[in-house]
């Protein structure tokens, strides 16, 4: 039973006062270490502070990791998504117990120096659900998720705890409507731009504010929280369908319960983590993220997810997946459509289909069901493929695009990689002079100002994982570059990230970054950048050796902070090549 109801103490149904309530509770579930045996009596005792019975202490220990909060319209709701998850883990026989963690609205803090907070927010959560899990000895999981860095802090934590964990995603955002069009968030980013160019007035502006969110749930278009959902499908840890109700709709809700049902499910089959997780499920996941035009964090989060499994991935490997997988979906950011407009035609198993069935994706892997991919393609009732009707998907014969979203570039700028989203043209050629800044603000500022000319290069450095830290997400630079009207003839280069509504040939996660001494902290003002898409480079206008004596006169500059949390993760975090890792017992540099 939840907490939310408690009732009073039931008879013993499963022992005698000598055993304690518990009777037919798997001997291997963690549980019994505080539920089980007359020396666990004081255990009993709290739990039967909050309402829990006998049946109860009988029961799989279900752990819901609830991120409910007040910060940000995609967690604003959660605390009802975590009730039907709750009343499903108790109509299955489980006994829900449900724990909160934090969130950071990465749209809120975006431009601001609070969104270093929103990568190590990602660690935290990781952290604080494994820590429950471990020291409650929870016996299996249902994790919650909202706004972006939820999502794979909750898969973080599934892995590390090798629990039964069935991940629920709290569900997107209805788009806002502004003269006659669907709008997000995305849409107000880039009007501060225009606004600034002085093509959109104030008044325009607030209207657009006013309409862009108009209630509940995570950001609707394919940004890194609909990525994400969408890898939880492709990967196994969600049921096939789960990703795509809105939230605040009656689907949501029915998924809720469904994910507390099935969580049972998994404990009774034994069905852990390490038994879904291979090196094709994390195959499936970059395939599905460059088919559909994902977010570029899907990078850095695959690569974290792969290193606390223990699977070996490489950042080459999504430009290997990419170059042979086709794009079939047209949503924002590079499109007009949104999570809704997807789910509308059959969501996510609807591209994943498309894929199996063209040779993409491997149909045998495992799910959180306990079927593969193909038989929970064969269990789900989608529309035939041929009754689509859908102006932003393509076919696999005939993609949008011949070739994935993600590109990794390579070069002197970046020799161990660097992450660009395709958006717009597929062989994209630039080549311009370098406009250096230490920091997100001073490049804003130059946005702002309208300096920016025709062929530069914007570099944004010492914003990476340790020299941030927390490798900021830059939302508003992009957006306002945009704005301005410079999607096609300015770059962006930087060790920070991008938000997944970020657009343009914008190129992120450069490693290694400034505050390693990467190359990236020799550019200087005026040095010509050459960018190739087609030849998936990215290089400086300088030989080895002059990188070299220009390294040799630079020191890192001091940490930005000396205490406090992000002091604490700034040492701990590895380079965005790995995944940006803190934990110590994975891959690392």
């Amino acid at each position: 039973m939840s907490q939310q109801e408690p009732k009073p103490p039931a008879d013993d149904r499963n022992g005698g006062p000598e055993d304690g309530p518990i009777g037919e509770k798997p001997e291997d579930l963690p549980s019994r270490e505080v539920t089980d045996g007359p020396e666990r009596a004081p255990h009993r005792s709290m739990f039967r502070a909050m309402g829990f019975d006998d049946e109860d202490l009988a029961s799989p220990m279900i752990g819901v990791a609830n991120p409910a909060a007040d910060i940000t319209p995609c967690n604003v709701h959660l605390d009802e998504v975590a009730v039907s998850a709750i009343d499903g883990v108790e109509s299955a026989g489980g006994m829900p117990i449900e724990f909160g963690t934090i969130t950071i609205s990465d749209a809120i803090s975006m431009g601001t120096e609070g969104m270093k907070a929103s990568l190590i927010s990602r660690e935290v959560i990781a952290d604080s659900v494994e820590l429950v899990a471990f020291g409650e000895r929870l016996d299996a999981l249902v994790t919650v998720a909202g706004c972006d860095k939820n999502l794979p802090g909750m898969m973080m934590a599934a892995v590390r705890t090798d629990l039964p964990t069935v991940f629920l995603y709290g569900g997107s955002i209805l788009p806002g409507e502004h003269e006659g069009r669907d709008v997000t968030v995305q849409n107000v980013f880039e009007g501060v731009g225009t606004y600034a160019r002085g093509e959109m007035s104030r008044e325009e502006l607030d209207e657009l504010e006013r309409a862009a969110c108009p209630g509940a749930g995570s950001c609707g278009g394919m940004f890194t929280a609909n990525t994400m959902a969408s890898i939880s499908e492709a990967i196994g840890f969600a049921p096939l369908g789960s990703a795509g109700p809105l939230a605040e709709s009656e689907g949501r809700y029915a998924v809720a319960e469904r994910a507390g049902e099935l969580v049972l499910d998994a404990v009774d089959a034994g069905l852990k983590p390490s038994e879904i997780l291979s090196k094709e499920s994390f195959e499936n996941a970059i395939t599905l993220q460059v088919a559909l035009g994902g977010s570029t964090n899907g990078v850095l989060h695959l690569l974290a997810l792969a290193a606390e499994a223990g699977i070996d991935l490489s950042i080459e490997e999504f430009d290997e997946i990419s170059a042979r997988t086709p794009k079939i979906a047209d949503l924002q950011p590079g499109g007009t459509r949104v999570m809704r407009d997807l789910h509308q035609v059959g969501g996510v198993p609807v591209v994943i289909r498309r894929l199996v069935e063209g040779g993409y994706m491997h149909g045998d892997a495992m799910t959180i069901t306990g079927r593969t991919i193909a038989e929970e393609l064969e269990e789900l009732d989608l529309p035939a493929d041929e009754e689509i009707d859908a102006d932003f998907l393509y076919t696999v014969e005939e993609p949008l695009h011949e070739e994935g979203a993600i590109k990794i570039l390579t070069g002197n700028v970046a020799p161990d990689g660097a992450v660009l989203k395709v958006t717009g043209e597929d062989n994209f050629y630039h080549e311009g002079p370098a406009r250096v800044f230490e920091n997100e603000e001073r490049a804003m500022e130059f946005v702002q100002e309208g300096a920016i000319e025709s062929g530069d290069v914007i570099a944004i450095r010492n914003e990476g994982p340790q020299g941030g830290p927390g490798m900021r997400e830059m939302l508003g630079v992009t957006a306002a570059v945009v704005g301005q009207g410079h999607e096609d003839d300015v770059a962006l280069l930087t060790d920070g990230r991008f938000s997944g509504a970020t657009r343009g040939p914008m190129i992120g996660h450069v490693a290694p970054e400034a505050f390693a001494g990467g190359p990236i902290a020799a550019i200087e003002d005026g040095d010509r950048i050459e960018i190739d898409i087609a030849e998936r480079s990215m290089n400086v206008d300088l030989t080895d050796e002059e990188i070299e004596e220009r390294l040799a006169d630079w020191s890192a500059p001091e940490p930005n902070y000396d205490s406090g949390v992000l002091a604490k993760y700034g040492l701990a975090f590895d380079s965005a090549a790995n995944g940006a890792v803190t934990n110590p017992g994975v891959k690392r540099d």
